[in-house]
């Protein structure tokens, strides 16, 4: 949907700073963010912490960095400013009271003075006679001795929203036609008794001030939107909104068991991604194809590709499931698009301590940039890197058991020792050579490479598959190399 002649679009992304950032979010703000940058127009990015007892600082600060990660950038919000400042909505609390009395005052909002005990009778009445049970509207014409009355009781009032007596629709950018009718969307609170604006004052409000003009969000707030696109019409009745947004409502992502993914899933959390050296353009690769594509028959395409062809009409209104073996595939191939040096930095963080197994003196630059190239070749993330070059840094390599039992079939000793000989007598500074030796020892014992290399790998490296073979025979050397295969043989004979 391309943004009308002297209406640039404006979105937004705004996330309430609680707990990790998850995939499901970080999958909205691709779709704000390549729509905005699509366009030409405005990411803002706004930070929705009003509940304090589940907001924190460092949720915040998680939020920015995740943010900064993954390679979106923001052209108005924290950090950067704007005129529409401040975007947190804690520092905003002032504009919402305003806003809250004037829709007081105009007759779009009333006080509600009903308990939760009388709501929740009526409600099951309501049920038993087979109505709607929301919110009757009780309080809504309440006469001056009524008020009087609660207020004598000491009753503190909530505020609500009055919503029309007429059914409301609106063009889902995702999803067509939709319409709502009254009876189902009923007067609803917009301030808490202790006067804390609610997310569906606040919402609307915020989005009016800035100015948003598309609204792209999450499947689960689409019932709130009628909600919302009544109280912008008084927003724009009472001068503070513009016009209403364009909404389009994202598809659910579904984890295991087709259920919808939450933050309480563990495959869920943007922190376990990076963990594991996903890289940021592979993850949003994949993320972008949960509900939209490129094209039918292309699924890797870079962030700029996506961004050029983006089109929010385009998103499916279908579920999507989240596939980690699919995510790690799109993610390998990714690896393997970037220039070697590159992928050789990327991988420091997982090559030193804390994380590498071996010393920090015996990690040895030379050998790693002579094997980073193979590695790259096979990784699907690039925590994978620790297990596929320890063999080179450590004094001895990690035996795998199961791999040792796969191997090491019988004759294995008679084999090693052949190989050794050969290796021996071999040209180290050619991989070819050291494949001869080694193709020469299997055909010695009626075995093909295939066979005859398995135990050469279990007693130099300790797994049974790795980097190639013969590449990484050159790289650790004769003496090492020579001296892993006698350990083996000993082993056998013990």
């Amino acid at each position: 949907m391309a943004s009308a002649p002297g209406s640039p679009v404006r979105v937004r992304f705004c996330p309430s700073p609680t707990g990790n950032p998850h995939v499901g979010l970080v999958r909205t703000a691709l779709f704000n963010w390549a729509f905005a940058r699509h366009h030409q127009g405005t990411l803002v990015f706004r930070i929705e912490d009003t509940d304090a007892a589940r907001d924190s600082e460092e949720s915040y600060t998680q939020l920015l960095d995740a943010m900064r990660w993954l390679g979106f950038d923001w052209d108005e919000g924290p950090e950067v400013g704007g005129p529409h400042a401040p975007y947190r909505q804690s520092q905003r609390m002032d504009i919402y009271q305003d806003v809250a009395e004037k829709l007081l005052a105009a007759g779009h909002a009333y006080r509600c003075y009903c308990s939760q005990e009388e709501l929740d009778s009526r409600r099951e009445a309501a049920r038993a006679a087979g109505r709607p049970s929301g919110y009757d509207g009780h309080c809504r014409d309440l006469s001056d001795a009524e008020v009087e009355g609660y207020q004598a009781e000491g009753r503190a009032p909530i505020v609500r929203f009055r919503m029309p007596d007429e059914a409301i629709t609106f063009t889902d950018l995702v999803r067509g036609e939709i319409t709502y009718l009254p009876e189902n969307v009923p007067d609803y609170g917009i301030v808490r008794a202790n006067g804390a604006p609610l997310y569906t004052l606040v919402n609307p409000v915020d989005d009016a001030l800035m100015e948003i003009t598309h609204v792209l969000r999450g499947e689960d707030l689409l019932s709130s939107t009628p909600r919302q696109i009544a109280l912008y019409k008084a927003l724009t009745e009472l001068g503070i909104a513009k016009e209403i947004p364009a909404f389009g409502h994202l598809p659910y992502v579904m984890g295991e068991g087709n259920k919808k993914l939450s933050k309480r899933d563990p495959q869920s959390s943007l922190n376990l991604y990076r963990e594991r050296g996903f890289l940021p353009e592979g993850l949003l690769n994949y993320l972008s194809l949960l509900g939209w594509s490129l094209s039918a028959d292309q699924d890797i395409f870079t962030i700029d590709e996506m961004v050029a062809a983006f089109d929010v009409s385009d998103v499916q209104p279908n579920p999507a499931r989240f596939d980690l073996k699919k995510c790690e595939a799109i993610n390998g191939d990714h690896i393997r698009l970037l220039p070697v040096k590159d992928f050789t930095e990327r991988c420091r963080p997982w090559l030193k301590a804390p994380v590498a197994p071996w010393a920090p003196e015996d990690f040895d630059e030379a050998k790693w940039q002579a094997v980073a190239p193979h590695a790259q070749t096979r990784l699907k993330v690039l925590s994978e890197i620790t297990d596929n070059v320890d063999f080179l840094f450590l004094p001895e390599p990690v035996l795998d058991e199961a791999s040792w039992t796969k191997a090491m079939k019988e004759g294995s000793d008679a084999l090693l020792a052949t190989a050794r000989e050969k290796l021996d007598a071999a040209d180290w500074t050619s991989p070819e050579s050291l494949k001869e030796a080694v193709l020469a020892a299997g055909e010695a014992h009626g075995l093909k490479l295939g066979k005859a290399q398995a135990p050469v790998r279990v007693a130099v490296t300790g797994r049974t598959v790795g980097l190639p073979l013969f590449e990484s025979l050159e790289v650790l050397g004769k003496e090492k190399a020579l001296a892993r295969i006698d350990a083996a043989l000993a082993r056998l004979a013990a």
